[in-house]
This record gives C-alpha cells, structure tokens and sequence, in this order.
C-alpha cells in the first residue's frame, strides 16, 4: 500500500479577471453541462489528480518531530496489518537471535503487524538515526528474557546498517553482560540478565533450571555496578516472579549464618523494588542518565487453576487446556486483559516509581502490557529449539510445552514494544540534530 499526501492547497486567487476570461469560462460551464447530460456517450479525458486513497488505516504522516507525539499515549491504540514496510529486519540478516526467540513457523503472517497508536502516527524506525542519537552513549537493557528480546531487536535492527569491520559484539561476566559496539558512533548497547533485578540463585545463566528460587531482597550492588556508568537504563522484572510465595534471603549465599523464608510474593516483589529505588536514588547521575522500566510482559500459557473464572484458553473462546499452541490469530477484543498478567505488580511498580519521583529521581514507565495482551499468536509455541530433550509424553501433547510466554522475533518486542517507544523518548531527550528519526516510507 502506497501513502500519498493530498496536494497543497494553491494560493489565494487574484480578485481582478478579465471580462473574456470570464465569457470562456461561461462557455466551459454550458460544455461540460451538455456532455454531463450525455451520460456515458462520450468519454470525458480529466487531467490527472492526485488523491488519497481511501483507507481503514491512518497514513504515516509526513514527517517526525518531537510535536508530533509529545503528549500522545504512544501505549492506546490498536495492531494494523502491513506487509509492505514491515517486519523491520529478516531472521536471516540477524546472527544474534537465540534458539529461545527463533521460530520456525510456516506461518510468518504475526511479522507483519505495526502498532498503531489512537492519538498519533509511529512511522517506521530509521536505524540510522537511531545510532545518531546513541552517539558516544551506552544503552543498557537490564532484567528478565523479555529484556533480552529488546536487546537483541535493537541490535539487529541497527547492525545491518554498519559495516562489519566497524561493529563487534562481546560476552562477559559468563555471559551475563552482552555488549554491542558501533565503533563508529562510539555506542554501546548491552543488556544485563538480572531475572529478579536484586540478587538471586538465577543470576547465573549457566544454571538457570533450579527446582527452588531463592532471592536476597536486600541486595543489589553485584548487579548494579554495572550499570552505573549507563546514559540510558531500560529495567524490567517479572516471569521469574511467578510463584505463589518466594523464599527470601537475609544474608548472602556465600557465608553461612543466613535467614531463610519464604513470604508472599507481592510483598517480596515489592521488597526488591525498595531496593532498586533505594540504589537509584543514591547512585544514579540525575543529570545524565535516563532511566525506563518496562511493564509485565502477559504471558498466554495453559493453567491447570482455574483464575478469575477461567483458565486461560477459555479467555479467548479456547477450551480450558488450551494456550497459545496453533494459535494463528490475536485476540481482537478492545481492551483484552487475560489473567497472565498481574496488576497487583504492576501497582508495585508504579508505587515504586511514583516514590522515586518524589525524591527527584525521574523513572518513565513502558506500558507495553496492553498491546502485547493481543498477540497470543506471535509466541514461539512449538516452534523453537528446547533447552531441554522433550520427553516422549510431551511429544505426545504439544500444550504440555509450547512456550506462550516469550516473543517470535521479529514481531511483538521490534513491532510494538520499546523500540519505537524508547527511541522516541531519546529523540525527545536528547535533542540530536537529526530530525528524521523515523523514515516515513519505512525505507532507509
């Protein structure tokens, strides 16, 4: 589909008109009311206009500035199907997409899909420009998978505008500190695993299939020291904290002596984000650095409870075992909130944020669990490498280990989670002299 904008309008006519100006153009009136009468007799030859077609979907508008979406909820909106300009990248331009964000679906219809918000136009992200404001910055993503699908969207998205003798990508810390480097723009874009954003047994990514999570509420310093030098923070937690209790540490796992229980889990989410204020609040520079946290990501997994009525197939007219397995279609009901997702964590992030605030510390939440709530379809489900030998009963029921909680990418995290938003708020923030961070046609 082709966006066209409507033609300027012409300047004011002049008032004064010759006398035979104004005879021709009674004759032309008399003409065209006879051949109008004719019908379709005689073929009428009209100069060529230009005209907007006629669409259920908005136009991009024809240029991107910082008006143009200042004060609009990017987060309100509605998914719209465009196969022309999206998705933003191809798998196999992309070497750094891991097994668990690979799928290998014939159907690749859930790539095509942009987030349109209600109040705005988002045109496509230029990568270019993208790079232009991280000039000289360090970009870092840090928590859960979900952060990590960001990190990798990023880093595909800009990577394959950079030669290769200009660009690197490096592990640290077994793995836990992924860095990208543009060389050129001297730009550093990383994501840290931290699941639980304070320190737990899960932070080594080595072993990370324990039968028991343990979490030390209180402590965070091993993890945030290495984001203190960061100009742009992106935090999130949650699907590791999806458990009806948690068993909180006093102590530390190396010395003996330590207290051990095991509390409600909300009140241990929100412990850990005490935690994390009280570390921003002391440590991070308040004149640099840009700080984000991105809310729950909705999972659309099968549940052997039955949750506010339903189990989560029954959410979207499934039958109650079912999840996210061969499911080819979003849900389309306005406003859609399934039961993956809770709210009670969401108000403690918002708490949390709202304290921050007060203290003079600036945190801007992604909201992002609303348009992901639509996409049950653009999961992995079966279709990803398993970390783990499927057993033959699981072969037998594919439910039993289609994977609803992570994101095919290309798709939801690039399409409609925080890269548009994100590098919207650093265009507004960090004012670059290129006013073009979004290429209207969805070409570089």
């Amino acid at each position: 589909m082709a966006y066209k904008l409507l033609p300027t309008a012409p300047g004011t006519w002049g008032v004064r008109i010759r006398f035979h100006y104004l005879i021709a153009l009674l004759i032309a009136i008399v003409v065209v009311a006879a051949v109008y009468r004719a019908g379709d007799s005689v073929p009428v030859v009209k100069a060529p206009v230009e005209v907007q077609q006629e669409s259920d979907e908005k136009p991009y508008p024809a240029a991107a500035s910082p008006a143009s979406v200042e004060g609009c909820d990017l987060f309100s909106g509605r998914w719209v199907f465009d196969n022309e300009s999206y998705p933003l990248y191809k798998e196999n331009q992309c070497s750094f997409i891991s097994d668990q964000l690979a799928c290998e679906k014939k159907d690749l219809s859930y790539q095509y899909w942009r987030w349109q918000p209600y109040q705005c136009d988002l045109p496509r992200l230029n990568a270019t420009a993208l790079l232009e404001s991280l000039r000289g910055k360090r970009l870092i993503f840090v928590g859960d998978s979900l952060n990590l699908g960001q990190w990798v969207s990023m880093v595909c998205l800009v990577q394959k505008w950079i030669d290769p003798s200009v660009k690197s990508i490096s592990y640290h810390l077994n793995r836990s500190l992924s860095t990208f480097k543009a060389h050129e723009y001297n730009a550093l874009i990383d994501y840290y695993w931290a699941p639980l954003l304070v320190e737990s047994n899960s932070d080594d990514t080595a072993n990370l299939h324990l039968l028991e999570r343990i979490v030390q509420v209180k402590a965070i310093e091993k993890h945030a020291r290495h984001w203190t030098d960061a100009d742009i923070i992106v935090f999130n937690t949650y699907l590791w904290w999806l458990r009806d209790k948690m068993k909180v540490l006093w102590g530390s796992f190396d010395e003996s002596g330590g207290i051990y229980k095991e509390i409600n889990m909300v009140r241990a989410y929100e412990m850990a984000l005490n935690t994390w204020s009280e570390w921003l609040e002391v440590h991070v520079n308040r004149t640099k650095t840009q700080l984000f946290f991105m809310s729950l990501s909705p999972t659309h997994l099968r549940t052997l409870l039955t949750i506010n009525g339903h189990r989560r197939g029954e959410e979207w007219g499934m039958g109650m075992d079912g999840n996210c397995y061969n499911e080819t279609d979003m849900i389309t009901e306005e406003g859609h909130w399934g039961s993956g997702s809770d709210l009670r964590l969401m108000r403690a992030v918002e708490a949390a944020v709202d304290r921050l605030r007060t203290r003079g510390v600036t945190v801007k939440i992604l909201n992002i669990t609303q348009l992901s709530e639509y996409r049950k379809e653009a999961h992995p489900s079966i279709y990803r490498n398993q970390n783990v030998p499927l057993t033959e009963e699981q072969l037998s029921n594919p439910v039993s280990y289609a994977d609803c909680a992570h994101w095919c990418l290309p798709g939801v995290p690039i399409h409609g989670m925080s890269s548009f938003t994100l590098t919207y708020f650093i265009y507004l923030k960090l004012e670059t002299k290129s006013r073009s961070v979004f290429n209207i046609l969805g070409t570089e």
